[in-house]
């Protein structure tokens, strides 16, 4: 797992479960393995809401191994690989491993993690390493760039990890230092095969930070290698480290950190919203300035780390890379940050490396589809500056892109390619034909309002203060096996008139955005174009006229113009290869 022993969140969930519906077993793991679950944003609109859960980092990391073990035609095989191996003609064939054996492939996925020439930051200390204890790799970082990948420099940061057994909680919450967190009653799962009860087997805690704590930071800021110019990589905007929070905030007398058990067993509580690269002694003394906090004792110190990433404009849609054919990359060699977003990546390079070897057209989601495309096309038309992070509004689409219904979105496109399984295919039947049924009790039943007016239970739902919990007590029998039946059914119908539009838009796109770019097709001295624009087109090589209207700079204007100008070369090729 990573450093945050969590796994969803605002639009986190949503990708968790689309990455479940495809058949993968972030979810499961997750169900299996965590001890708190909640969804952030019920007080909100359902496009937003997220599940999330704590996980038992060891327990987590344990199911994934056990998983991968028994399934079928996998072979694990450990080692650092340091060098791809290519064909005569520049695709990947291979990977040299550091120990001398040669592993030949038709097709690799490179997941490099904070690895990529990575580099840990504790104030003056400076050690090669991917993370606290764990070398990093150089080698590989050295052959990406000779083969002239644009490589750039990020950093991401962990925070310290303080004694379970030195830390007084209920004195912190009967002092009122310490909000106690607890899950939701009952939790709901992350994956939509989960059908068994789960439990929250943990406390979490809320605590905000004091002026003492931010004056330390401001006077030993020069040691900070964030501020003295030791780190050149470029940060997460949204998550910023606790020397940023204090510096760059510093109308804001405190911030809110969370306190989180690292597992069941584990000693390590988790300080989540502290990460920071001070000095160790100078770490010690923020955490014991916290309120609640002056005998706690610090396991590890947080860490910042640099790494290597690739422009994501290398990529094609698929993630295979136009310089290097059959090599494919995922996670934060991408320039992004976060658990899942590497998960979802990961999974799409794997099912379209497997698809180039077996000769079949990639697998694309595309925007209107999930989370998962929005991702892929941010990346690879806008690149990153910064470590990219999803959130729900990068998405025009997201009152469709829910996370209760992931499933319906893009599990039977997964059965088309083989990822779905008869067990997890049978239950989304079973799934979809409740709602189906669902939909008719509406269309044939009655509700009786508050004010006694009788109405059609499908106009009742349309009003925002009547839930299907509410139809249910008034009578009306609807089926509710699965944790999403009903906020699927509430949701299509409250935003019915919304969707319906996202959907007309989302087919209008498609129409014109579908169209191809051949890759004969010149850039250079189209008039009409700004030249930023054409030095952005001919680096990114759009492989459709949706994909360009997506790069920084192209207007509807410019798109017209590009579709236009497409149309008229394909057409004289047409001619002139007839003639």
């Amino acid at each position: 797992m990573p450093c945050n022993p969590a796994v969803g969140g605002t639009a986190k969930g949503q990708l968790v479960r689309e990455i479940d519906a495809l058949g993968g077993l972030m979810g499961l793991a997750i169900d299996a393995t965590g001890i708190q679950f909640k969804v952030l944003n019920r007080s909100r609109g359902p496009a937003v809401w997220a599940p999330r859960a704590q996980a038992d980092k060891a327990r987590y990391a344990g199911w994934v191994k056990t998983a991968l073990a028994s399934s079928p035609n996998l072979e694990i095989v450990e080692g650092e690989v340091v060098a791809l191996v290519l064909a005569a003609g520049g695709g990947a064939r291979g990977v040299e491993m550091e120990d001398g054996r040669f592993l030949k492939a038709k097709a690799v996925v490179v997941t490099t993690g904070t690895f990529l020439n990575g580099l840990v930051h504790v104030g003056d200390e400076r050690v090669p390493a991917g993370r606290a204890g764990e070398r990093p790799s150089r080698a590989l970082g050295e052959q990406l760039r000779s083969l002239g990948f644009r490589v750039g420099r990020l950093k991401t940061g962990t925070p310290p990890r303080l004694a379970r057994q030195s830390i007084h909680f209920d004195d912190g919450v009967s002092s009122g230092l310490f909000h106690v967190e607890h899950g939701d009653e009952p939790p709901t799962p992350l994956s939509f095969m989960t059908t068994r009860p789960l439990q929250n087997r943990i406390r979490c805690w809320q605590l905000y930070t004091s002026s003492d704590s931010h004056d330390l930071v401001r006077a030993n800021i020069k040691a900070s290698p964030l501020y003295n110019g030791t780190i050149r990589g470029v940060g997460p905007r949204y998550c910023p480290s606790f020397e940023d929070k204090v510096m760059r905030f510093g109308e804001r007398d405190r911030h809110l950190i969370h306190l989180e058990p690292e597992g069941i067993d584990s000693d390590e509580i988790y300080v989540n919203g502290l990460s920071m690269s001070l000095p160790r002694e100078v770490q010690r003394d923020i955490v014991q300035s916290l309120p609640g906090l002056g005998s706690s004792e610090i396991l590890r110190p947080g860490y910042a780390v640099e790494y290597d990433f690739v422009q994501p404009t290398e990529l094609s849609a698929s993630l295979e890379t136009k310089r290097v054919p059959g090599l494919f990359l995922a996670g934060q060699i991408n320039g992004t940050s976060g658990y899942e977003e590497a998960a979802g990546q990961g999974l799409l390079a794997g099912i379209n490396a497997s698809r180039l070897v077996h000769r079949q057209a990639p697998f694309v989601v595309s925007r209107a589809e999930g989370y998962l495309g929005v991702m892929v096309d941010d990346l690879i038309n806008r690149g990153c500056l910064e470590p990219y992070r999803l959130f729900t509004s990068r998405a025009e689409f997201r009152l469709r892109l829910r996370a209760d219904n992931a499933d319906l979105r893009v599990t039977p496109r997964g059965r088309a390619i083989g990822l779905v399984d008869d067990g997890r295919w049978d239950a989304f039947c079973r799934r979809r034909d409740r709602l189906d049924r669902n939909r008719t009790v509406l269309s044939t039943s009655t509700f009786t309002t508050v004010s006694g007016q009788r109405i059609p239970a499908s106009e009742a739902l349309k009003r925002p203060e009547i839930s299907t919990r509410a139809l249910i007590d008034g009578g009306v029998r609807l089926e509710r096996e699965h944790h999403a039946d009903l906020d699927s059914l509430d949701a299509d119908v409250k935003y019915d008139g919304y969707i319906r539009r996202q959907i007309a838009e989302a087919r209008r796109s498609l129409a014109s955005a579908d169209r191809p770019i051949p890759a004969w097709f010149s850039y250079r001295g189209l008039s009409g174009l700004s030249t930023e624009v054409i030095e952005r087109l001919e680096d990114i090589r759009p492989e459709s006229i949706g994909q360009a209207s997506r790069i920084p700079g192209m207007t509807a204007a410019a798109t017209a113009l590009l579709n236009a100008l497409v149309c008229r070369s394909a057409g004289n090729r047409e001619l002139s290869s007839g003639s």
